[in-house]
């Protein structure tokens, strides 16, 4: 009777011990470079654009920062990933947008969590190639736009408001 009632004890504790699991940490963070003027080859962020990447800088909770940044070799990707590789202390790491299947195995090498800065036409196929849901396709005016892709593909779509 004494040890049936030491096993109730004990799984009472550990019952009441137990937690619900937290959501997973996302893996991977997609963007699209932020706003830019429409018809230029490789034009710099417009204000609106400076003033989202200086809140993308601020926008990871504790803990869930990207590890590494990927740009395009585009003025545009670059300031997207600027202030926050800055606060980061990283440096980030130039990936041909033309690759997407390289890209995503580098990224994939780790470290992460990552960060991809992308371009409309190449996120939609990041975020699928990454596990993540497939976003329809992106506009000139798509911009702000976070994609969290978790370890098991779960995808979530947010947006950067400076």
């Amino acid at each position: 009777m004494r040890l049936s009632g030491l096993l109730v004890f004990a799984l009472a504790t550990l019952t009441a011990c137990a937690t619900t699991p937290e959501p997973a940490a996302p893996s991977f963070y997609v963007v699209r470079h932020l706003n830019t003027p429409s018809g230029e080859r490789d034009p710099d962020l417009l204000p609106e654009g400076q003033r989202a990447a200086q809140a993308l800088a601020n926008w990871f909770r504790p803990g869930q920062a990207p590890r590494a940044i990927y740009v395009s070799d585009y003025r545009r990707t670059r300031q997207t990933a600027a202030p926050l590789a800055a606060r980061l202390g990283l440096t980030p790491l130039v990936y041909d947008p033309a690759d997407t299947p390289a890209l995503v195995a580098r990224v994939r090498a780790g470290p992460v969590p990552a960060l991809i800065v992308g371009h409309s036409n190449t996120v939609p196929d990041i975020v699928e190639q990454l596990g993540g849901t497939r976003p329809g396709p992106l506009v000139h005016e798509d911009f702000g736009d976070i994609w969290l892709i978790a370890a098991n593909g779960a995808t979530q779509r947010l947006r950067i408001e400076p």
